[in-house]
């Protein structure tokens, strides 16, 4: 229930120890500013992270070809691997319950011409589901399917800039697009999170790519992404024993690094979310240190109060006054004045993340900010701490004996 009496108390026991309280509350505003600012920035770093990855899926693993530095079973060292269409068929009867999506990639390189606009791009023959791998979103038609890899379609997808390049204000989807003299349909139109340079790309279906371009059934390189179900133990077993079953196929040592590179997205994006999380707990902790100072400071302008009021205390207390209401009006004066400083520290925290914005983008910052969840947990850091700076005083004036207080010089 609100009592306007043990208010008007507080107020005047803070009016009479101004500086103290000030002192006392800027620590605690300092720190739940430092908290926060330093909380929020660790969540940037964490987006900026997340940001290299948004080009593909996080469960993907690349296998690439390489050339050996050993010589094994007859075959010198040096020896260029070549990956071809029956590594993926043999991959997916070996390990197929363990992928969920699959993707051979051809590099090649065209000038692509529309009417007499014309342009360099980079083409990529893939099957189907390289779409879920590399995160392609459709804006326009559709993305290469089966039955175009089957029949070897001459059809392709292209990235929203080459539409704009080439095409101008036209719609690119069923036009056809010259690609080093050869004619293919645009099914479908795509963007990519990635950036200018992954929507400039040219996808084609695999087969068609290695029969105009190469007339052989080889492969650059093939992306694979695993059940998430497996998990991250499970995922890094997967690449080990794909690097295992590759080497044995081709005929590479065990021991030979360079025949064959398994490179996991999953493994990179771990070990830069551990950094960014190592640094949260050490924010977390400076934090609250810094509040726990703020705490001391709060508990040591309480001591005062207490000591200054003991003959008031001890005529409460002769008075009938219960040691509980001594007790919780030194805990409301200590936990109002905690929290309306940390309030203020946060507040004015927020405010400062807000104006940062992208500003910090230069040093792996991006968009810091606080989520709802931070800002409760912090609430409820600074009534603890409110109540711990109070408690220890608290008890010592609620055991104050009224012969002993009113004796006190």
């Amino acid at each position: 229930m609100f009592d306007i009496d043990r208010w008007r108390e507080i107020f005047q026991s803070i009016g009479k120890n101004k500086m103290r309280t000030f002192l006392g509350a800027f620590t605690v505003a300092l720190g739940i500013f430092i908290f926060t600012v330093l909380y929020g920035m660790g969540n940037g770093l964490k987006t900026t992270f997340k940001s290299f990855f948004v080009d593909d899926a996080t469960n993907v693993i690349f296998i690439y070809p390489g050339n050996t530095s050993e010589a094994y079973k007859g075959f010198k060292e040096g020896r260029r691997i070549q990956l071809k269409n029956d590594d993926i068929e043999d991959i997916l009867n070996v390990f197929g319950d363990k992928i969920e999506y699959y993707s051979a990639r051809v590099y090649k390189s065209a000038q692509a011409l529309y009417n007499n606009e014309t342009g360099n791009y980079s083409i990529r023959g893939v099957h189907p589901q390289h779409q879920f791998l590399e995160n392609n979103i459709m804006i326009e038609g559709r993305y290469i399917n089966e039955k175009d890899v089957l029949n070897k379609t001459r059809v392709t997808v292209i990235g929203r800039l080459v539409e704009e390049d080439l095409f101008k204000t036209e719609k690119a989807l069923g036009k056809f697009l010259e690609l080093n003299g050869i004619t293919y349909k645009v099914v479908g139109v795509f963007k990519d999170a990635g950036g200018d340079n992954e929507e400039r790309m040219i996808y084609t279906p695999v087969s068609t790519t290695q029969l105009v371009h190469m007339n052989t059934d080889h492969i650059d390189h093939i992306s694979l992404s695993y059940n998430r179900e497996i998990g991250v133990n499970g995922a890094r077993k997967l690449a080990g024993d794909l690097s295992k079953y590759l080497k044995e196929k081709h005929f590479i040592s065990p021991k030979d690094r360079s025949g064959i590179f398994i490179r996991s997205v999953f493994e990179n994006f771990e070990q830069n979310m551990q950094f960014a999380n190592v640094l949260q707990i050490i924010v977390l902790w400076i934090g609250i240190g810094t509040l726990f100072a703020g705490a001391i400071g709060i508990g040591n302008i309480m001591v005062f109060v207490v000591k200054e009021r003991t003959k008031e205390l001890g005529i409460r207390k002769a008075l009938g006054a219960t040691p509980g209401s001594i007790v919780g009006l030194i805990l409301q004066e200590s936990i109002f004045i905690t929290a309306l400083a940390g309030y203020l520290g946060l507040v004015i925290a927020v405010f400062t993340l807000s104006s940062i914005g992208n500003g910090l983008e230069d040093y792996f910052i991006t968009d810091p900010q606080v989520n709802t969840s931070t800002v409760v947990s912090a609430t409820v850091i600074l009534v603890l701490v409110g109540a711990l700076a109070g408690y220890v005083p608290a008890r010592r004036a609620a055991k104050i004996k009224p012969i002993v207080a009113l004796s006190d010089d």
